[in-house]
């Protein structure tokens, strides 16, 4: 039976009405959007009586404490898959490879999401999968409690840097401003997420900054984070996700790469594209990656040199 595609808030709300025993799946490398989305559609059906749980092949970073509170795993016979904020089953990790071909519903904002769920609600014009989260509860007239509303408000602004990104759009403001009518507490949420850095943080910034590499008259800007940086300035993985805004921020470049080498597999880097006019997914997308207009990401196997000298050749096509 060919994969549905769901249009339309009813057509979700029914099958979360109707499921239990569910297991909600999050993308590996966690981010705000990910986790915000997954523990508030968790807290929420955990709210109806429903048992629910919330995993990831990483785990859950530190800096996200405060969105992980008191939850447990429950124990129960599991019944129904949920995938949020996944646009691929390569993104589930190693440690939930085995749920390929087994998710029930996935809950998604990429456009370039590959339909791989049994039933699929993807809006590619969401500003984040919190938000499809957050439209979707109020919709169904749920009881968004403060804990909900702080996850669903944190990913909403992580995923549109705090609200400057070309992904924010009026509903998202919207949103924002219901849970802040709610009591989410935004300045320490954004304070947290946006301003606190650890020490090792900054030094390593410091360092990458200074080795950025230039091509094209500054248009396109590399910033090269090894295995080796990583362990030189003893920073927590968690807190590289923040790096791939740094290369836009020069002036002048239009396209600005951030590559991590991968831990486990030193030949292998992912690869993070910002872009100020074009399309970043379209470029991803030609190393089977994907993402957004302007924030998108794929992973490139070689040397940093010779991963750059790829990028370098597609790149050009779109200057």
């Amino acid at each position: 039976m060919e994969n549905m595609r769901l249009e339309s808030y009813d057509e979700v709300a029914e099958i979360l009405r109707e499921c239990d025993n569910v297991t909600i799946l999050t993308h590996k490398s966690p981010d705000g959007d990910c986790i915000g989305a997954g523990m508030g559609l968790c807290l929420y059906l955990r709210s109806l009586g429903k048992h629910a749980n919330v995993v990831n092949s990483d785990g859950f970073p530190d800096r996200y404490d405060f969105l992980i509170g008191d939850y447990q795993p429950e124990e129960f016979e599991e019944k129904f898959v949920i995938s949020v904020d996944i646009s691929d089953t390569t993104l589930l990790g190693d440690e939930l490879e085995s749920y390929s071909g087994k998710i029930d519903l996935c809950i998604d904002h990429h456009g370039s999401n590959r339909f791989f769920a049994k039933k699929s609600y993807v809006d590619a014009g969401a500003s984040a999968a919190c938000l499809i989260i957050f439209e979707l509860l109020e919709h169904m007239g749920a009881d968004i409690t403060l804990p909900i509303a702080t996850n669903l408000y944190t990913g909403l602004a992580t995923d549109t840097g705090c609200f400057k990104f070309q992904n924010t759009t009026p509903a998202a403001h919207r949103a924002a401003a219901r849970m802040m009518e709610m009591g989410v507490d935004f300045e320490h949420i954004n304070r947290k997420m946006f301003d606190i850095k650890s020490r090792s943080r900054v030094l390593c910034e410091q360092k990458l900054i200074s080795d950025m590499r230039f091509f094209e008259d500054g248009q396109i800007g590399f910033m090269v984070v090894t295995n080796q940086v990583v362990s030189d300035y003893q920073i927590d993985r968690s807190e590289l996700d923040a790096f791939a805004q740094i290369p836009l921020t020069i002036e002048g470049v239009r396209f600005g790469y951030t590559l991590k080498q991968q831990e486990d597999k030193p030949n292998l880097f992912k690869v993070s594209l910002r872009t100020t006019d074009a399309d970043a997914a379209a470029i991803c997308g030609e190393f089977g990656g994907g993402g957004h207009l302007r924030a998108s990401g794929c992973t490139i196997e070689g040397k940093a040199r010779e991963v750059i000298a790829k990028i370098l050749e597609v790149t050009r096509k779109y200057l």
